[in-house]
């Protein structure tokens, strides 16, 4: 999968590939150590965030790449000036091997896809998303559970605007986990 927009985009069997994949990386960080040597990753986020950010820059140097962010890109970017997503994609992808951002508008993933030639990874876009904070309460459900199917999940919170809420509602739904 080249993109983590949407948990929309995923099937039972990609969820379980990837778990398997997590596993592996867990039992055998040193197996992938170097797995993005020679890379660099952007981290934009134009949203405040700690954990988030933190975890995405860790896990990126972790497998080997280099980090280039800003934690501040609303006010301390091009953005400040009424530059677009899209022409931010354009400039970044020419420093970048992978894109990593958080925006607050709840489109702008989809509107970074079609311009952009490389990787792109949603860390939260707008009321609407945060696929990737999803993908990880999920597996930590299938941790806890030892499975995914046949679970019975209470959802509470801040449901009209809780962007986590949302995807990890769409991935609990997918081919009727």
């Amino acid at each position: 999968m080249r993109n983590v927009i949407s948990c929309e985009q995923y099937s039972k069997e990609t969820l379980e590939n990837l778990y398997e994949l997590a596993d592996s990386i867990t039992n055998n960080p040193a197996k992938y150590i170097k797995s993005l040597e020679g890379k660099i990753v952007a981290v934009i986020f134009y949203e405040p965030s700690t954990r988030t950010r933190l975890s995405f820059e860790t896990a990126v140097m972790r497998l080997g790449a280099n980090v280039i962010s800003t934690e501040n890109a609303k006010t301390y970017s091009s953005a400040a000036k009424g530059e677009t997503v899209e022409d931010t994609i354009r400039v970044i992808q020419g420093y970048a091997d992978a894109i990593i951002i958080r925006h607050y508008e709840d489109d702008w993933a989809e509107r970074a896809i079609k311009v952009s030639t490389v990787p792109i990874i949603n860390a939260g876009s707008g009321k609407k998303e945060h696929p990737t904070q999803s993908l990880l309460d999920l597996y930590t459900i299938r941790q806890k559970f030892g499975r995914l199917d046949n679970l019975k999940v209470a959802v509470l919170g801040d449901l009209l605007y809780g962007r986590t809420i949302h995807s990890l509602v769409k991935l609990l739904s997918c081919n009727k986990l």
